[in-house]
């Protein structure tokens, strides 16, 4: 396993176990709320619990690729969400009614067959053959990585009166930094993030743009320069 692929793995499997704690916690508050609006239009809270299942099995599809294959990046791979949103909710809430009686139960079994299926994949393999096309292992892993924080932070602004996090720090800062590089890579600019959070939301179309926003969020590098307007290339996914 190379050191990229161990730190994205770690980071994925830390934000998995405090995002499982932390519903595990919720008892009889998520009960109430799984039939409620979230944060993330259209979604329930409900469903919103069962995508993560969705999402981590995602590990689990993926496969072996002939030699040679030439990977997405990831920015290619986010990059095909959007044109697959309605098929994702859809999807999403047929598992929702298929796993109702037992949400957490469901999802806990999606997770460590995914991370079976990693520990699987590892040693061999550096590219993969996921859902959406073929994609480095180590980026398969980011992927999954940025649906939880995303995600974890979905539920947390759609149970404000829960007072512990379901984000990881360290998980939020690299699934910050990744979505930093996609646009640093498109642009060439000189960036790094100051408020890890807020840059998610912003890159994930979680709020809206608003230049204030991004600037708090993020910071130049030399003092000459600024943050650049991203309103054309926001959001990522």
């Amino acid at each position: 396993m190379t050191a990229d692929l161990a730190e994205a793995t770690a980071a994925l499997r830390t934000q998995w176990d405090r995002l499982e704690r932390w519903l595990g916690s919720l008892d009889d508050t998520l009960d109430d709320a799984v039939d409620q609006p979230s944060v993330l239009a259209g979604w329930t809270v409900g469903e919103l619990v069962s995508h993560l299942g969705r999402a981590m099995d995602a590990l689990v599809a993926a496969g072996p690729v002939a030699p040679g294959t030439n990977p997405l990046t990831l920015a290619e791979y986010l990059g095909t969400y959007p044109e697959r949103a309605e098929q994702i909710a859809q999807v999403t809430r047929a598992l929702d009614e298929e796993i109702a009686a037992d949400r957490l139960t469901a999802v806990s079994g999606y997770a460590r067959r995914a991370f079976a299926r990693l520990d699987e994949l590892a040693p061999t393999e550096t590219v993969v053959q996921a859902r959406r096309g073929p994609i480095t292992l180590r980026d398969m892993v980011v992927s999954r990585l940025v649906e939880l924080v995303v995600h974890a932070d979905d539920l947390e602004r759609s149970l404000p009166g829960v007072a512990e996090k379901a984000v990881d720090r360290g998980a939020l800062d690299l699934v910050a930094a990744e979505l930093l590089r996609i646009v640093v890579a498109r642009g060439g600019w000189s960036l790094e993030v100051v408020d890890p959070r807020l840059w998610v939301r912003l890159a994930t179309g979680r709020i809206p743009y608003d230049v204030d926003d991004l600037a708090r969020a993020l910071a130049p590098l030399h003092t000459s320069d600024s943050v650049p307007d991203l309103g054309r290339m926001l959001p990522l996914l």
